[in-house]
């Protein structure tokens, strides 16, 4: 006879309990049942268990009870309701928790990675349950433990093995790619390579011919056949970034991907199948570029199945100081500096900036305190967040520019944000971006990214 791992159920709702009981018994776990904190504790002092599942909410004492008077990991289940509660209950003790309604897989796998983390008792025969690399991280690459972040992840995992399309919505800087890299990694699509294209830093002459390829001679420097990127993400992602940046002509030939699941190269007349994934994301609202006549209102409903929405930074609470230090340690090691810390100073500094470039100023701010340091340690001076303003530079209206061009007049007196604002502001009628990114220097990703930045949002083109 082979051992079996055993497993406490607290809940209170028969059905639940019994749904629950019958789930773990058909994948070889023995089971004990207990409607209340005060019978699981009964039983608990009766025998061993491997693991204790309990509901967040029961009659009497909440389960939280049951973290503090035993040694047994404790999984909690709790609704959306519920979820900060949930979180409250790790910080007790509480080993992880799970959602309300919960597909049958995701609780298999949460108890079969807490036994094998935390489990007391070694059995002769292993669990049979339909764990799929329980020993990964949920969500790939991303970092997170507020509400918010927890149930994005609970999103992720549940849309990933799906073909739907995704957009993803949030701020600049949020980590609008690393969701779709997650997304990615836990699909049956994980093999091929996912391609990542940021809309605004393409042109818009050229995105066309960037995106579905074209034919030789189809328009002038065209001497040869090039493969677009959908035609390149067959069979995998698609990535588009700022998709709020695409030109209307381009908006109709993707439309088209998603409605045939075919392409037509620019100048060509035979169309290819293809087998595309789409994620989207912005940081713009759609629904009102639908309104401007600026988005196409069947490609905007055609990719949004299922919206994922980013928390900024500012929203995330001591998300940001896990975040901060797992920056600093692989920045330390990418820049291949001695480990650093931060001073409590710098730490409390972090806490309380607002983050106006989310996740992206963190690292720039870090990466050049990294630079900088003369110790094993970084002060909030060497970070330059400027805690007065709590915001980023503020974005030049037509009455800051007027009054910046009054107060300001030589460029020797403008900062340089100020001066960027100041020419493009100036400049964009008369220039294109291509023009205005070659004047300042910079790249057109860089150029688009500050307008991001400072509130600029580039001028479309009058039909």
């Amino acid at each position: 006879m082979t051992a079996k791992h055993k497993v406490l159920v607290v809940e209170d709702e028969q059905v639940i309990r019994t749904a629950l009981r019958r789930l773990l018994e058909r994948h070889d776990y023995q089971v004990s049942e207990a409607g209340s904190v005060k019978d699981g504790l009964d039983l608990l002092a009766e025998q061993t268990f491997d693991i204790v599942v309990s509901d967040l909410r029961l009659p009497g004492a909440p389960g939280t009870d049951l973290i503090k008077a035993t040694s047994t990991p404790v999984l909690i289940m709790t609704s959306y309701s519920s979820l900060r509660s949930a979180i409250d209950s790790m910080k007790l003790g509480a080993v992880d928790y799970i959602p309300k309604p919960f597909e049958h897989e995701e609780m298999l796998q949460a108890v079969a990675r807490i036994i094998k983390d935390h489990g007391t008792r070694a059995p002769e025969t292993p669990v049979r349950a339909p764990v799929q690399e329980i020993s990964e991280p949920p969500v790939p690459g991303m970092i997170g433990s507020c509400p918010q972040m927890m149930e994005l992840f609970r999103r992720i995992r549940k849309v990933a093995m799906t073909s739907s399309t995704v957009l993803i919505n949030g701020e600049s800087g949020t980590g609008k790619e690393l969701v779709a890299q997650a997304i990615h990694k836990l699909s049956d699509r994980k093999d091929s390579e996912m391609i990542s294209v940021n809309c605004a830093a393409i042109p818009e002459n050229l995105i066309e011919s960037e995106l579905f390829g074209h034919e030789k001679g189809a328009f002038t420097g065209a001497t040869a056949n090039r493969t677009g990127l959908v035609e390149a993400a067959n069979g995998s992602t698609l990535f588009l970034d700022e998709i709020g940046e695409l030109p209307l002509d381009a908006q109709a030939r993707l439309l088209r991907v998603l409605q045939e699941s075919e392409i037509r190269k620019v100048g060509s007349v035979q169309s290819r199948k293809v087998d595309v994934r789409l994620v989207a994301a912005t940081h713009r609202d759609l629904k009102q570029l639908v309104i401007d006549g600026d988005f196409r209102e069947d490609l905007y409903y055609r990719i949004n199945v299922m919206t994922l929405i980013l928390p900024p930074l500012r929203e995330r609470g001591n998300d940001i100081l896990e975040l901060a230090d797992a920056i600093l340690g692989r920045t330390c090691r990418r820049l291949k500096s001695p480990l650093l810390a931060f001073t409590r100073d710098a730490t409390q500094a972090i806490a309380d900036y607002s983050w106006p470039g989310n996740v992206r100023e963190l690292e720039n701010a870090i990466e050049r305190a990294v630079v900088l340091a003369e110790t094993d340690e970084i002060g909030a001076e060497l970070l330059a967040i400027d805690l007065n303003s709590k915001k980023a530079i503020r974005p030049m209206t037509e009455r800051t520019q007027h009054t910046a061009s009054e107060e300001d007049d030589s460029a020797e007196e403008l900062s340089l944000e100020d001066y960027f604002q100041k020419f493009v502001l100036e400049h964009q009628d008369q220039m294109n971006e291509t023009q205005l990114a070659k004047k300042l220097g910079i790249s057109r990703k860089c150029l688009w990214e500050r307008r991001q930045r400072f509130g600029l949002p580039r001028k479309k083109k009058q039909a």
